[in-house]
C-alpha cells in the first residue's frame, strides 16, 4: 500500500495532464480509497467540480478549465473521454471568427449515452471524428479548422458572414489551405454550394 507522498505524487501525475483535474476511478487506482474521498474534499485538498471530477485545490488555475472538465465528463466506463469540442466551440478556441459562443460544442460517438441529463452548458453533436480530424488545444481534443468549417457548413448553424470570416482567417493564417479546400469541395455538395456561393 503507498503511503501519502507516493499517493499523492501518482494524483499529481495524472491531474498534471489533465490541468488539475481527476477522477474517482483515478484517485482510486493510485491508492486513494472511496471513503476517503469526502475527507479530502472536506480539508480543502481536492475541489469536486462535478459528480465523480475532482480538481486539487492548489493546483494553479488555467485559462480554460472548464473545458477539462466536460471533457472528463465525456469518459466512457474505461475513463476514456470520448468528446471532441467541435463548431462554435473550435472555431472561438482559434479566434476565427466574432463568435463567442455561450455553451460548448461537442461531438461525441453516435452511440454515446449518459444516465445523467446532459449539462446544460453542453451542446452535443453526434457523429464519428477521425484522428486526422483533431488536434489539440488546452490538453483536450479539438477538431481541425477544416472539418469545424464542413461541419458547421453541413448543419447550417452559423451566418454565412461569419463562415466567411472564419474560412478567409484560417487561410490567412496557414491553418488551411485552398488545396484542402478544394478537395472538400469536390467530395461534398454542401461545401461545395456553399464555397461557391461566398466566392472563396
Amino acid at each position: 500500500m503507498p503511503n501519502s507522498t507516493q499517493r499523492f505524487q501518482k494524483l499529481f501525475q495524472i491531474a498534471l495532464l489533465q490541468d488539475g483535474f481527476f477522477t474517482t476511478k483515478q484517485a482510486i487506482s493510485v491508492g486513494y480509497d472511496t471513503n476517503s474521498h469526502a475527507y479530502h474534499v472536506k480539508t480543502g485538498n481536492w475541489i469536486r467540480e462535478h459528480r465523480s471530477i475532482y480538481r486539487l485545490a492548489n493546483y494553479p488555475n488555467s485559462d480554460r478549465p472548464d473545458l477539462m472538465l466536460w471533457y472528463l465528463w465525456s469518459r466512457n466506463r474505461k475513463e476514456e473521454p470520448q468528446g471532441v469540442y467541435s463548431h462554435e466551440t473550435s472555431l472561438a478556441l482559434r479566434e476565427l471568427t466574432d463568435v463567442n459562443p455561450d455553451k460548448l460544442h461537442m461531438t461525441v460517438p453516435r452511440g454515446f449515452r449518459r444516465n445523467s441529463r446532459i449539462p446544460d452548458v453542453l451542446v452535443l453533436h453526434y457523429g464519428n471524428v477521425s484522428l486526422a480530424d483533431v488536434e489539440h488545444m488546452h490538453c483536450v481534443k479539438v477538431t481541425t479548422p477544416i472539418r469545424t468549417i464542413n461541419d458547421i457548413i453541413n448543419e447550417g448553424t452559423l451566418s454565412d458572414d461569419l463562415l466567411k470570416q472564419a474560412i478567409s482567417e484560417a487561410i490567412n493564417q496557414g491553418m488551411i489551405t485552398k488545396r484542402t479546400l478544394e478537395q472538400y469541395r469536390r467530395k461534398n455538395p454542401v461545401f461545395k454550394t456553399f464555397i461557391d456561393k461566398i466566392k472563396i
